[in-house]
């Protein structure tokens, strides 16, 4: 199994060391031929949605990975990556994000709770976090809620996190995310 992480920016490396924990190959992309390697899935890590976007852009590299998640790839966002998948953006996730939905760098704070279909008692560190606003159709489903936001929601082969697990040394969340690559 082979894992794609997005690298252009953001919280790439601590994806890929949790995946390391677990015996499981990534590698990095950051421009157009890392992407075409052969992949089972793809993290798309926290950071500044919209410098991942434009550099996304930039590098012609927006419309296949667009593609690519509609032809089914098992996808991982977190934070910035859940904003990525959202409406306005690679628009692959039913879900409104409402950005930075929890302030600035200060407003930032750790919580534990249940996630649907991976556990209960999962850390969830929130990082100028963004949360679910609606969910805009019946294929997506909630996962997970904190202070009444939506913060987790899959469809299909689809994760997303408003939180950030790889950076806490529970690997529940990677655990269910590569489980949905089989």
């Amino acid at each position: 199994m082979r894992i794609a992480v997005l690298a252009l920016q953001g919280a790439f490396i601590e994806h890929e060391q949790v995946l390391q924990r677990l015996g499981v190959e990534s590698f990095e992309v950051r421009q157009k031929k890392d992407w075409l390697q052969k992949k089972d899935g793809l993290i798309l890590p926290g950071g500044e949605s919209t410098v991942q976007m434009r550099l996304l852009r930039e590098l012609d590299l927006l419309e296949p990975v667009r593609q690519s998640i509609r032809e089914g790839l098992p996808v991982f966002g977190t934070c910035a990556g859940m904003i990525l998948l959202s409406e306005g953006h690679l628009g692959t996730m039913d879900i409104r994000v409402r950005r930075n939905a929890y302030g600035r760098q200060l407003g930032s704070f750790n919580a534990v709770g249940k996630v649907a279909e991976v556990g209960d008692d999962i850390p969830m560190t929130f990082i100028r976090a963004p949360y679910i606003e609606d969910i805009l159709s019946d294929k997506c489903r909630s996962l997970a809620e904190v202070n009444g936001h939506i913060v987790a929601a899959r469809q299909g082969k689809q994760l997303a996190a408003a939180f950030h697990p790889e950076l806490t040394s529970d690997d529940r969340m990677h655990r269910y995310f590569i489980q949905l690559t089989s």
